[in-house]
């Protein structure tokens, strides 16, 4: 995600969040990408019991107008809103605290012991030395993945 993206989808989290949270929803994450003539914003919402097309569809309108008048992103964009589905994805620190013992998919920028992907059990969300650390269990084998190196991370659905 380049600068500008990243920009304007902290804006419209904070934008977003309170209409949301309104509604007794989540807001479980944002996507701001740019493609060659329009922007894609995704949000994600959750609730106790999941989200229903209805609820999409609300914050769907409540949001366009929003983003609308505060001209974020600017120019022309296209809206999807949805739930986060099985897979959901894991954007904020409360995410990794919350599903601490769940399995999850996490794909980092740079290998970390030859790696670029892992797929295990979410140990724990922790802070060392000023940095934010995702402690994740593969197989047996432990790695401390520091949480600005994560592209993707998301919940893996345990059947």
């Amino acid at each position: 995600m380049d600068r500008s993206s990243q920009s304007y989808r902290e804006k419209i989290i904070e934008l977003v969040e309170p209409v949301v949270e309104s509604e007794n929803m989540e807001l479980v994450d944002v996507e701001c990408l740019k493609g060659q003539s329009r922007w894609m914003v995704r949000i994600y919402i959750d609730r106790e019991g999941g989200v229903t097309l209805d609820n999409c569809a609300m914050i769907s309108n409540e949001v366009g107008d929003l983003l609308d008048v505060n001209e974020t992103p600017p120019g022309s964009y296209s809206l999807e809103i949805s739930s986060p589905g099985l897979d959901r994805p894991l954007a904020r620190d409360k995410d990794f605290i919350r599903y601490a013992g769940h399995k999850v998919r996490i794909h980092v920028a740079e290998k970390i012991e030859g790696k670029k992907n892992f797929r295990g059990r979410l140990v724990e969300f922790i802070e060392k030395e000023g940095e934010k650390i995702v402690v994740i269990n593969v197989e047996g084998k432990v790695y401390n993945i520091p949480l600005s190196m994560i592209i993707k991370a998301s919940l893996q659905y345990e059947f």
